[in-house]
């Protein structure tokens, strides 16, 4: 039973979510209690925003929940991570993320690049049109593309037990994701994404 590495990560994640504390002593029910930190909790979503068509795979990409990582010392990606996913795959990493109280699907993480996008009608969507701060923008893109924003807006976003206020540029085209996260934000929270395994990882 001490060995079981398995069983051992299992107990302790039960612990964390307050179960099996019938079974401690009144002594370990107190130290329990003492030490436990209850993390904050993220607010029940509104709604939804899911405003592309298509079901759950568009252009041959799915999307996935956030994982919570279990290790307390450092993030790693075993077999375990990649169930459900097809070997041999190319897709990019989609997640659904809580952000500013609705449940928003299909967010790409893409670590290769520095601007958070968001689309105006997810803006709309939202109801969050009074955050959106008019400015006249020129993104450019890796083809040399280049847009004009609608602006900028500072969304909340609910990861895990991290909590962020994040800039997004408020763009209006045609694109197969919801909004996009990229680098600063990942980096800020100190996540891990993995396109191989399709999760992304916080620190516990």
């Amino acid at each position: 039973m001490a060995d079981c590495r398995l069983l051992q990560g299992e107990v302790e994640h039960l612990l964390k979510q307050g179960y099996l504390t019938e079974l401690f002593s009144e002594k370990g029910k107190q130290a329990y209690l003492k030490n436990r930190q209850e993390p904050p909790k993220p607010p029940l979503p509104k709604r939804t925003v899911n405003v592309i068509s298509g079901g759950e795979k568009i252009n041959g990409v799915t999307y996935t929940a956030t994982k919570k990582v279990l290790e307390e010392d450092s993030i790693t990606f075993d077999d375990t991570d990649a169930d459900g996913v097809l070997s041999a795959h190319n897709d990019a990493l989609v997640i659904s993320l809580l952000i500013h109280g609705p449940n928003v699907k299909r967010v790409l993480v893409d670590p290769g690049n520095s601007v958070n996008i968001i689309l105006l009608r997810v803006v709309n969507k939202m109801q969050a049109n009074d955050k959106l701060i008019p400015k006249a923008r020129i993104l450019s893109g890796f083809d040399n593309s280049s847009i004009v924003i609608k602006g900028e807006t500072i969304l909340t976003t609910f990861a895990e037990r991290v909590v962020k206020d994040t800039k997004f540029q408020v763009v209006e085209i045609d694109m197969a994701y919801d909004m996009i996260l990229v680098r600063p934000w990942i980096h800020e929270m100190d996540a891990v994404p993995s396109t191989l395994h399709q999760v992304i990882k916080f620190p516990s």
